[in-house]
């Protein structure tokens, strides 16, 4: 990647709709090597999808919980099967394996209160699990889905 990939990627990372002739002018580029270079980077796994960012609150999904789980069991058939399970929970919009004093780590986005008693009920019903640990957010200050791209070029 050089310094007009970051721009592509800057740019595209803040509004992935602006049109490539507008997009080739802003990095001053003809539209032709632009949309080459877009192609190259979607190709290459570097952009991997397009889409629409939704403000959770005002299509209903207004509580934010952090879950942080401990797990006695660290084989690989317990993790395929809690990997499996989880992913396919909607809730969950985050899963991350992690180092240090928590083994997975989990940002769910539901309703309310109730929607994630029903969600943590079905979670602890289906895989047995150590420790399930539940931090609620107050209040978002700050969420992008924008890498800082910058020092790398």
């Amino acid at each position: 990647m050089d310094a007009t990939d970051i721009k592509i990627l800057t740019i595209l990372q803040e509004d992935a709709s602006i049109s490539i002739a507008e997009l080739a002018q802003r990095i001053n580029l003809s539209q032709t090597p632009c949309w080459k270079r877009i192609q190259r980077l979607e190709a290459t796994g570097v952009i991997q999808r397009r889409v629409a960012i939704v403000d959770p609150e005002k299509v209903g999904l207004g509580l934010t919980v952090f879950v942080s789980i401990e797990t006695s069991d660290h084989s690989g058939q317990w993790l395929q099967r809690f990997a499996e399970f989880v992913s396919a929970m909607p809730e969950v919009m985050e899963f991350y394996r992690m180092a240090g004093d928590v083994d997975y780590m989990l940002r769910v986005v539901v309703s309310d209160m109730a929607a994630y008693d029903r969600f943590y009920k079905r979670l602890i019903d289906e895989i047995p699990l150590k420790n399930v640990t539940s931090r609620f957010a107050m209040q978002r200050v700050k969420s992008t889905t924008a890498y800082s791209l910058a020092a790398q070029g």
